[in-house]
Protein backbone atom coordinates (compact mmCIF):
# COMPACT_ATOMS: atom_id res chain seq x y z
CA UNK A 1 0.00 0.00 0.00
CA UNK A 2 1.42 3.51 -1.08
CA UNK A 3 -1.04 5.69 -0.51
CA UNK A 4 -3.45 6.49 2.46
CA UNK A 5 -6.53 9.50 3.54
CA UNK A 6 -5.92 11.60 6.55
CA UNK A 7 -9.24 12.20 7.65
CA UNK A 8 -8.44 15.34 10.17
CA UNK A 9 -10.85 16.39 13.09
CA UNK A 10 -14.39 15.66 10.99
CA UNK A 11 -15.54 15.09 14.53
CA UNK A 12 -18.86 16.43 16.25
CA UNK A 13 -16.74 18.62 18.45
CA UNK A 14 -16.63 21.41 15.96
CA UNK A 15 -20.88 21.13 15.61
CA UNK A 16 -21.12 21.74 18.67
CA UNK A 17 -19.81 25.36 18.75
CA UNK A 18 -22.03 28.37 18.00
CA UNK A 19 -19.18 28.86 15.03
CA UNK A 20 -20.72 26.14 13.21
CA UNK A 21 -23.48 28.07 11.97
CA UNK A 22 -20.63 29.95 10.21
CA UNK A 23 -19.07 27.00 8.81
CA UNK A 24 -18.45 27.07 5.32
CA UNK A 25 -19.53 23.75 4.14
CA UNK A 26 -21.69 22.09 7.08
CA UNK A 27 -22.65 19.04 4.37
CA UNK A 28 -18.49 18.11 4.91
CA UNK A 29 -19.42 14.58 5.73
CA UNK A 30 -20.53 14.54 2.28
CA UNK A 31 -17.52 14.71 0.09
CA UNK A 32 -15.17 12.86 3.02
CA UNK A 33 -17.69 9.65 2.66
CA UNK A 34 -16.83 9.52 -1.03
CA UNK A 35 -12.79 9.87 -0.49
CA UNK A 36 -13.37 7.06 2.04
CA UNK A 37 -14.90 4.85 -0.36
CA UNK A 38 -12.65 5.68 -3.38
CA UNK A 39 -9.61 4.76 -0.75
CA UNK A 40 -11.04 1.51 0.44
CA UNK A 41 -12.21 0.39 -3.08
CA UNK A 42 -8.38 1.43 -4.09
CA UNK A 43 -6.90 -0.80 -0.82
CA UNK A 44 -5.65 2.96 0.43
CA UNK A 45 -5.21 2.81 4.11
CA UNK A 46 -7.69 5.15 5.83
CA UNK A 47 -6.65 7.05 9.19
CA UNK A 48 -9.01 9.13 10.86
CA UNK A 49 -7.79 11.91 13.57
CA UNK A 50 -9.44 13.40 16.29
CA UNK A 51 -8.39 16.89 18.11
CA UNK A 52 -8.42 16.64 22.06
CA UNK A 53 -7.84 19.02 24.68
CA UNK A 54 -7.96 16.75 27.77
CA UNK A 55 -8.98 18.62 31.09
CA UNK A 56 -9.95 21.52 28.96
CA UNK A 57 -13.32 21.61 29.49
CA UNK A 58 -13.98 22.69 25.99
CA UNK A 59 -15.91 20.56 23.50
CA UNK A 60 -12.68 19.23 22.66
CA UNK A 61 -12.05 17.66 26.13
CA UNK A 62 -13.21 14.51 25.30
CA UNK A 63 -14.42 13.86 28.62
CA UNK A 64 -18.04 16.06 27.55
CA UNK A 65 -17.80 13.39 24.72
CA UNK A 66 -18.12 15.79 21.54
CA UNK A 67 -14.91 14.07 20.49
CA UNK A 68 -15.87 11.61 18.45
CA UNK A 69 -16.40 11.32 13.96
CA UNK A 70 -19.62 13.36 13.01
CA UNK A 71 -22.48 10.68 13.08
CA UNK A 72 -22.85 10.88 9.83
CA UNK A 73 -19.24 9.70 8.22
CA UNK A 74 -18.84 6.13 7.65
CA UNK A 75 -17.50 4.62 10.74
CA UNK A 76 -13.79 3.12 10.49
CA UNK A 77 -13.07 -0.46 9.80
CA UNK A 78 -10.86 -2.71 11.69
CA UNK A 79 -7.00 -1.87 10.84
CA UNK A 80 -8.11 1.96 10.36
CA UNK A 81 -6.44 3.26 13.43
CA UNK A 82 -8.27 6.30 14.80
CA UNK A 83 -6.01 8.88 16.55
CA UNK A 84 -5.95 11.43 18.91
CA UNK A 85 -3.95 14.67 18.46
CA UNK A 86 -3.65 17.63 20.52
CA UNK A 87 -1.13 19.48 18.47
CA UNK A 88 -2.30 21.30 15.04
CA UNK A 89 -1.16 18.77 12.57
CA UNK A 90 -1.41 15.52 12.61
CA UNK A 91 1.68 14.27 12.72
CA UNK A 92 3.29 15.60 16.56
CA UNK A 93 1.59 13.95 18.69
CA UNK A 94 0.32 11.13 17.62
CA UNK A 95 2.47 7.91 15.93
CA UNK A 96 1.02 8.75 12.45
CA UNK A 97 4.54 8.71 10.78
CA UNK A 98 5.14 4.98 11.93
CA UNK A 99 2.29 3.65 11.04
CA UNK A 100 2.76 5.29 7.40
CA UNK A 101 6.32 4.01 7.12
CA UNK A 102 5.15 0.30 8.53
CA UNK A 103 2.57 0.34 5.51
CA UNK A 104 5.01 1.75 3.07
CA UNK A 105 2.97 4.37 2.43
CA UNK A 106 4.58 7.82 0.04
CA UNK A 107 1.60 9.70 -0.94
CA UNK A 108 -1.26 10.84 1.66
CA UNK A 109 -4.84 12.57 0.25
CA UNK A 110 -5.85 15.06 3.27
CA UNK A 111 -9.42 16.49 3.95
CA UNK A 112 -10.93 17.62 7.08
CA UNK A 113 -12.15 20.60 8.95
CA UNK A 114 -10.22 23.60 9.50
CA UNK A 115 -8.72 23.90 6.16
CA UNK A 116 -6.49 26.61 6.95
CA UNK A 117 -4.90 25.65 10.51
CA UNK A 118 -4.78 21.71 11.30
CA UNK A 119 -5.73 20.30 7.24
CA UNK A 120 -2.84 22.93 5.96
CA UNK A 121 -0.46 22.21 8.96
CA UNK A 122 -0.60 18.49 8.49
CA UNK A 123 0.37 18.99 4.74
CA UNK A 124 3.08 21.34 5.38
CA UNK A 125 4.55 19.04 7.57
CA UNK A 126 4.21 15.66 5.20
CA UNK A 127 5.85 17.59 2.61
CA UNK A 128 8.73 18.51 4.81
CA UNK A 129 8.85 14.49 6.31
CA UNK A 130 9.10 13.53 2.05
CA UNK A 131 5.38 12.79 1.09
CA UNK A 132 3.80 13.72 -1.78
CA UNK A 133 0.93 15.65 -0.94
CA UNK A 134 -2.95 15.91 -2.25
CA UNK A 135 -5.15 18.13 -0.78
CA UNK A 136 -8.54 17.60 -1.52
CA UNK A 137 -10.16 20.87 -1.49
CA UNK A 138 -13.68 20.30 -1.70
CA UNK A 139 -13.79 17.91 1.42
CA UNK A 140 -12.15 20.53 3.69
CA UNK A 141 -13.96 23.21 5.20
CA UNK A 142 -13.27 26.38 7.56
CA UNK A 143 -15.30 29.40 8.81
CA UNK A 144 -14.63 32.66 8.52
CA UNK A 145 -11.66 34.77 10.48
CA UNK A 146 -11.93 38.46 11.20
CA UNK A 147 -12.67 39.95 7.76
CA UNK A 148 -11.84 37.31 5.54
CA UNK A 149 -14.59 34.55 4.41
CA UNK A 150 -14.71 31.10 4.78
CA UNK A 151 -14.36 31.23 0.77
CA UNK A 152 -11.18 33.96 1.10
CA UNK A 153 -9.21 31.84 3.18
CA UNK A 154 -10.36 28.49 1.14
CA UNK A 155 -8.48 30.16 -1.44
CA UNK A 156 -5.51 31.70 -0.46
CA UNK A 157 -4.45 28.00 1.13
CA UNK A 158 -4.81 26.62 -1.98
CA UNK A 159 -2.65 29.52 -3.37
CA UNK A 160 0.02 28.95 -1.00
CA UNK A 161 -0.06 25.05 -1.10
CA UNK A 162 -0.07 24.52 -4.94
CA UNK A 163 2.48 23.26 -6.34
CA UNK A 164 5.05 23.90 -3.29
CA UNK A 165 4.07 21.53 -0.68
CA UNK A 166 1.05 19.93 -2.66
CA UNK A 167 -1.17 18.88 -5.68
CA UNK A 168 -4.49 20.63 -5.24
CA UNK A 169 -7.66 18.22 -6.64
CA UNK A 170 -10.75 18.08 -5.75
CA UNK A 171 -13.30 14.78 -4.82
CA UNK A 172 -14.36 14.27 -8.56
CA UNK A 173 -10.96 14.63 -10.16
CA UNK A 174 -9.93 11.79 -8.08
CA UNK A 175 -12.63 9.56 -8.53
CA UNK A 176 -12.32 10.07 -12.31
CA UNK A 177 -8.30 9.70 -12.07
CA UNK A 178 -8.88 6.48 -10.08
CA UNK A 179 -11.83 5.06 -12.25
CA UNK A 180 -14.08 4.41 -9.69
CA UNK A 181 -17.62 6.70 -8.27
CA UNK A 182 -17.01 6.32 -4.71
CA UNK A 183 -21.26 6.06 -4.54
Amino acid sequence: MSRALIVIDVQESFRARPLWQRIANPKIADPVNRLVRLARANGDLVVWVLHTEPGSETVFDPALGHVRLLDELERPRPGEPVLHKTSHNAFTTTDLQRRLTEAGVRELLVCGIRTEQCVETTTRLGSDLGYRMVFVTDATTTNPIGDLSAEEIIERTEAVLRDRFARIATVAELEAERGASGR
